[in-house]
């Protein structure tokens, strides 16, 4: 299937871009780069969408085994079903459809003063809140996506615990969903978990990976503006391959489906491209609030319509960074999803910068996107800003 919306599209772009002559070839040029990791992105994700489908048979195969959720294979193919179409799954009242949530040990936590209390039997005064990414869910912080376990090595929120004294608390939640949407959700939700919290919570931390980021950064700004209580206590917010200033995948999908939309051979397979979850098309330039999107079309041509949200006043925003190599290749294919100038917000687009302060980003190198879920080095940073 890859192959065939492969060589459709060779051969329109072949017939629009003959139509335009020699002024057409610069943006060919573009053109040519952005379509050969959509399509690569295309084809995975056909295999990733089989590989789902089969999880999710296998984890719900008859009556009396555990939920999909309870299962780390069926949990894991939800993550990403839900970050593919969670908004159809959503409004369709699917049972497939993720709600957010607070999970330990692959089980769901009722966020009440007696649900907490039997879930965190060891709860403290410190409390770090960790937000996965799109297509991900609770495990992945111990399970990295695409790659086996990761040796035993213990999770950022285990050594935060022995070592600091925090107690890990991990949220799931529908990635296909706006990230405002989902922004909202969380800044209820961690007003009960702070009302119901078995001991008074005196510091929270936010760990976000990815798209988790700019929901930490939503569910903050609604919080504040809704004077939660639970705002007050914030003291760090951590971005890990955030893509603040948008994806390049997703722009890169973006332009596939207004190419496919051009002439009506290719027309319908535009309208399948355009499906993909509104969680994903957030991603274009790192969209936080309603007033991103709110009344504009959601597949208009690469408009950035981001407004900037503040950060709070009392406590430390971060961003961790990476890309495979280094020097100039590096720079170009970032961690294989998010760039530098995305994860760092010194982007030059329109003059949007996110507003990081000095010394409080740290990127490296030789790590893709993925492998910041848990990677000694990320968490050894995380513990200086931490301790500092």
């Amino acid at each position: 299937m890859g192959t065939v919306v492969r060589d459709m599209h060779d051969r329109i772009a072949r017939r629009s871009f003959g139509a335009v002559g020699a002024a057409g070839a610069p943006v060919r040029v573009i053109h040519d780069a952005v379509a050969g990791v959509v399509h690569a992105s295309v084809r995975e994700g056909i295999r990733t969408g089989a590989r789902v489908g089969a999880g999710l048979l296998a984890a719900g195969a008859g009556d009396d085994d555990p939920p999909l959720a309870c299962t780390p294979r069926g949990s894991l193919a939800l993550g990403v079903l839900n970050g593919l179409c969670g908004n159809h799954l959503a409004a369709r009242g699917s049972v497939l459809a993720v709600e957010m949530g607070v999970r330990r040990d692959g089980r769901d936590v009722p966020v009440s003063a007696a649900g907490l209390a039997a879930g965190f039997p060891d709860a403290a005064a410190r409390v770090a809140v960790f937000v996965h990414g799109l297509m991900e869910d609770d495990e992945c912080w111990r399970v990295l996506p695409l790659r086996r376990r990761t040796g035993g090595r213990p999770t950022y929120g285990e050594r935060l615990q022995l070592e600091l004294g925090f107690t890990p608390v991990h949220v799931r939640y529908n990635s296909g969903l706006r990230v405002s949407d989902n922004g909202r959700a969380l800044a209820e939700m961690l007003d009960g978990l702070v009302d119901g919290w078995p001991v008074s919570v005196e510091e929270i931390a936010l760990v976000g990976h990815s798209m988790g980021g700019l929901l930490a950064r939503s569910a903050c700004h609604y919080a504040q503006c809704g004077s939660r209580r639970w705002v007050a206590r914030v003291r760090h917010v951590f971005c890990l391959g955030t893509p603040h200033l948008g994806a390049d995948a997703e722009k890169g999908l973006n332009v596939l489906g207004h190419a496919l939309g051009v002439l009506p051979e290719s027309r319908a397979l535009a309208r399948v491209v355009n499906a993909r979850s509104v969680g994903i098309k957030d991603l274009r330039y790192g969209s936080c609030v309603e007033e991103d999107w709110f009344d504009w079309d959601p597949d208009e041509f690469l408009r950035d319509r981001c407004t900037e949200v503040p950060f709070l006043p009392d406590a430390g925003y971060y961003f961790v960074g990476a890309s495979l190599r280094e020097g100039p290749l590096g720079e170009l294919i970032g961690d294989l999803l998010v760039r530098l100038p995305s994860a760092s917000g010194r982007g030059h687009r329109r003059g949007r910068r996110i507003p990081f302060d000095a010394g409080n980003g740290y990127e490296l190198s030789g790590v893709n996107h993925f492998e910041l879920l848990n990677h000694p080095a990320v968490y050894e940073q995380i513990q200086i800003w931490l301790s500092s």
